[in-house]
């Protein structure tokens, strides 16, 4: 097959929650605890026992935790959590997609009645000659 290059891999194992999920796990406590039974606390560093919630990142001890909470990295994602995150209303809006077409209707209304008479212009003319 051929070698994976390492960019892809690495993207995909980096990969971290998104902000609109991590604000449900501050909202509620039943949301974060679904997501930590995902993983097998063997698996993670400190098995488990050190969480960053605002930055759904798993530390090997509570020095580094209470590290990186003094780190800008967090402060930096503390700071992107206090706006609230986009509905699906918001996106669909920010696209063009609306839930009330009532002006969009009296538009195209609107040029349907417009009729153009192509015959009597002077388009026509400058054409035929």
């Amino acid at each position: 097959m051929g070698i994976l290059q390492k960019s892809t891999r690495t993207k995909t194992r980096r990969r971290l929650r998104d902000l609109d999920q991590i604000s449900e796990d501050l909202r509620s406590p039943k949301h974060l605890e679904q997501h930590k039974s995902t993983k097998a606390a063997e698996d993670l560093p400190g098995l488990g026992q050190f969480y960053c919630v605002e930055c759904a990142k798993w530390f090997e001890s509570e020095h580094s935790l209470v590290t990186h909470r003094k780190g800008s990295t967090h402060k930096r994602r503390v700071k992107a959590l206090k706006d609230e995150p986009y509905t699906q209303k918001e996106a669909e809006a920010a696209v063009g997609l609306r839930t009330d077409n009532g002006p969009r209707q009296a538009a195209k209304e609107n040029t349907k009645d417009v009729e153009v008479d192509m015959e009597n212009s002077g388009l026509m003319e400058e054409v035929a000659t």
